[in-house]
């Protein structure tokens, strides 16, 4: 199935796209602030716009099955969901060796940081994102 498969959806109406479409903005915006400050040094995300953005997400997901913004939403899901796992998993580096554990949260976090600017590019295009 190419991206152009989904774009229209039988009784969806261009008003329910676009707040679809508003809502991704949202989610985005908000992870990235989260990701530039994680990337940032001594900056200090919320957790609390990650948890919206992530309600978020899970909320309107169901909304957006069956079109091309159904994968932006399972896109930063499975990014939050990533990288937490992945600082869960790299957190006995902080706490037994400082250096290895801050290049680990470092590189995780300009991973994370590279999904949400992809899932933008991706949106702004109005085109699906693809692992």
């Amino acid at each position: 199935m190419s991206d152009r498969d989904i774009i229209d959806v039988p009784g969806r109406d261009a008003a329910q796209m676009e707040g679809l479409k508003a809502w991704g903005w949202v989610s985005y915006l908000l992870h990235l602030v989260v990701a530039v400050a994680a990337v940032v040094p001594s900056a200090q995300p919320s957790i609390v716009l990650l948890l919206i953005a992530l309600v978020i997400d899970l909320v309107k997901r169901d909304e957006a099955r069956g079109t091309w913004q159904e994968s932006h939403f399972s896109w930063r899901i499975r990014s939050v969901a990533w990288a937490g796992i992945l600082y869960v998993v790299t957190l006995p580096l902080w706490l037994l060796f400082f250096v290895p554990g801050w290049i680990a949260w470092s590189l995780i976090s300009i991973w994370f940081l590279y999904r949400i600017v992809r899932g933008m590019v991706a949106m702004n295009a109005h085109r699906a994102v693809m692992d």
